[in-house]
């Protein structure tokens, strides 16, 4: 997903430590399964297994209490056996619904300074009804927690109650998608809508080769009466990963490309800082999340829209890997609008590359699969039946935006760039689930190209891998493929069965619609295969945790900001790799101005006594730029999980009076 997510990683790790799976290694002394970590050393010492990351600077524990009062009272014992020394302040500690025989769960996350650049969290759970209470403790580098994400999520979905098996809907016949059971879809997801602030949303559920059900719900934008129908478009961010390794297909269909072949002898203009491994990327990696390449998308802050294609190569060029090749999964935005590009010289070798592809997309894909609306051009897009976007303000609410932000994505937009509709995304699951023919039955990409796709490049999870721009999930016992995708202002999922047939897609115009992907999906799955009821809860605490999560950082920053901390600042800075930084500040306002927008800013105090200063608009709530006061005026640093961003002053300091 292409997104500004400040709070991104806590989210997705706190979602790790509420899954639960299949399989069993090992046991705890109460006797309850897990998996341990891939490639992370292990340690026992009573009731405590400590399981230690290759890096040696994170860990899980997995602390086995024979009793305990309730959840807060079991991660007390919890760090006391594992950490007898644990002080640190508690920020938040929410909710998590019940699942596979783990009850009463809570998910704690604990305060930590900027300099450490650590993540510490705790999830409790108790063992059914009447069982014991196990807690799992995660502390570490942020920058390795990410790396380790999939290890750590695959160990999470390993750890299941003594006894207990996972839910499986292996060998059950998928029920039909009637009208009656698509009204109850569509009234999960407008109560859900109304309980997040979502203005609108895009729906379709598609089965036996056709479309059931295709049309909008809410509004296109808040406060106006125009309503969102099956042929309003929506930013679709990352779904666009999915079309663009259909591009590649298309173009080894042709004999323009080969999956084997090295990315380096298709285009030249590929190579990576790293020189062995540009030599080991294939076609078929550019978009498998497997090179060990990592996200960088806080470069989207600064992207000029009108930056040519070429860019992507620049960029490419002065970055590293994090990891090795083919040890985790690492999401890269880059390598796969490279895919994108070298695809479109391929079968478009006259034309400039961003133009080629949004030619060949058009021509070898939109128009064959009947995808009238879908398009790269965000002027075109915006200037007729579209949604616009909403994001998260700083007091919780659903604000407008501008499309500034999602205009940025622009030169990369083979990773997340296009516009579609309920209607036409529709279209594509059919294509999907056809095996490469549309829904006329004509053949748009070769069978054995577009199973190429699916083939396991790289573990997520116990049961879930990542193919070529999709997420294939058997967890289940049932074949689940899916993409999203975040950019700002909104969030969509599409998902298919390619067993029964049977998919759906969602697109909202809303940062906060992210909170009804994973649960529609959830709810149709039960309504399918008679699951266990569980989507309802995992809507009603998702929402609670983002109003949570709004007043806890609300009430740890200072407004109006103090003349004293803006002084301490310049009026412009600089960074190599992102470009400029402009500073305005008055009568208690200051602004932070980047090449593709501004946001007020608040201070925050650290708890080890340093500051920093906080974007407060809607859509960028939460990107922290810590102050160095080791210059005069200080310089800032930005950060994302694996990247560290310095900005240097290159004019006076601002005066604030």
């Amino acid at each position: 997903m292409i997104c500004l997510k400040p709070r991104g990683l806590v989210r997705w790790l706190v979602a790790c430590l509420a899954l639960a799976g299949p399989a069993h290694a090992a046991t705890t002394p109460s006797g309850h399964v897990y998996t341990p970590p891939d490639t992370f050393a292990v340690s026992s010492t009573g009731r405590v297994a400590t399981f230690t990351a290759p890096e040696g600077d994170a860990w899980l524990m997995v602390v086995d209490l024979a009793r305990a009062g309730d959840a807060d009272d079991a991660v007390t014992q919890a760090w006391q056996l594992a950490r007898p020394d644990f002080r640190r302040r508690l920020l938040s500690a929410a909710a998590r619904p019940d699942r596979n025989g783990w009850q009463d769960q809570k998910a704690f996350l604990y305060e930590t300074s900027p300099a450490e650049k650590m993540l510490v969290q705790a999830l409790a759970r108790r063992a059914g009804q009447d069982g014991n209470w196990v807690v799992v403790l995660m502390e570490g580098a942020v920058a390795t927690l990410e790396k380790r994400a999939a290890p750590i999520s695959s160990f999470m979905s390993g750890l299941l109650p003594k006894g207990q098996h996972r839910e499986s809907f292996a060998g059950r016949a998928a029920r039909p998608l009637t009208a009656q059971r698509v009204e109850q879809l569509k009234a999960f997801v407008a109560e859900g809508m109304q309980q997040l602030g979502v203005p609108g949303a895009g729906l379709s559920f598609v089965q036996g080769g056709k479309v059931v059900w295709a049309g909008g719900l809410g509004v296109r934008d808040m406060g106006k009466p125009e309503t969102v129908d099956a042929d309003t478009l929506f930013a679709a961010a990352s779904n666009t990963k999915a079309m663009t390794t259909a591009l590649q297909a298309i173009a080894v269909d042709a004999g323009r490309l080969r999956w084997e072949q090295r990315a380096a002898d298709a285009l030249p203009a590929f190579r990576l800082a790293d020189p062995a491994l540009t030599a080991q990327v294939q076609v078929r990696h550019l978009a498998c999340a497997c090179t060990g390449m990592p996200r960088q998308d806080l470069e989207l802050m600064w992207a000029d829209p009108l930056t040519p294609a070429k860019y992507t190569f620049t960029r490419l060029a002065e970055s590293r890997p994090t990891s090795r090749f083919g040890e985790v999964f690492q999401y890269s935005n880059l390598m796969t609008a490279a895919a994108g590009y070298i695809a479109a010289a391929a079968l478009e070798p006259a034309m400039e590359w961003g133009q080629g592809y949004d030619a060949a997309m058009r021509q070898k894909l939109f128009e064959p699969l009947g995808m009238r609306r879908s398009t790269f051009d965000f002027a075109q897009a915006s200037a007729g039946n579209h949604a616009a976007p909403h994001g998260d303000a700083l007091d919780g609410s659903t604000r407008r935006l501008g499309l500034g932000w999602t205009a940025s994505v622009i030169p990369f937009r083979p990773a997340g760039g296009v516009w579609t509709s309920a209607r036409d995304l529709s279209q594509w699951v059919l294509m999907e689930l056809g095996r490469g023919r549309g829904a006329d039955g004509a053949r748009v990409i070769s069978e054995a190209n577009w199973a190429e796709r699916y083939k396991p490049q790289i573990a997520i999870s116990t049961g879930v891998h990542y193919g070529m721009g999709l997420i294939v999930d058997q967890s289940t016992g049932v074949t689940v493929v899916s993409h999203g995708g975040a950019i700002s202002g909104y969030r969509s999922n599409m998902v298919w069965l390619p067993e029964h047939g049977i998919g759906a897609t969602i697109l909202t115009n809303a940062d906060a619609g992210e909170a009804l992907l994973g649960p529609l999906q959830r709810k149709l799955l039960e309504m399918l295969f008679d699951g266990e009821p569980q989507a309802d809860a995992q809507l009603r605490l998702a929402v609670a945790g983002r109003h949570a999560e709004a007043d806890r950082t609300r009430v740890s920053l200072t407004l109006p900001n103090a003349a004293e901390d803006m002084e301490k600042l310049a009026r412009e800075y600089v960074n190599p790799e992102l470009g400029t930084l402009k500073v305005e500040a008055s009568q208690g306002d200051l602004l932070f101005r980047f090449a593709n927008g501004s946001s007020q800013v608040a201070l925050r105090r650290n708890e080890d006594g340093s500051q920093s200063y906080v974007t407060t608009d809607p859509g960028l709530v939460g990107i922290e730029f810590l102050r160095d006061d080791r210059t005069a005026p200080a310089t800032l640093v930005l950060r994302e999980a694996q990247h560290e961003y310095r900005f240097v002053p290159r004019r006076p300091a601002i005066d604030a009076r």
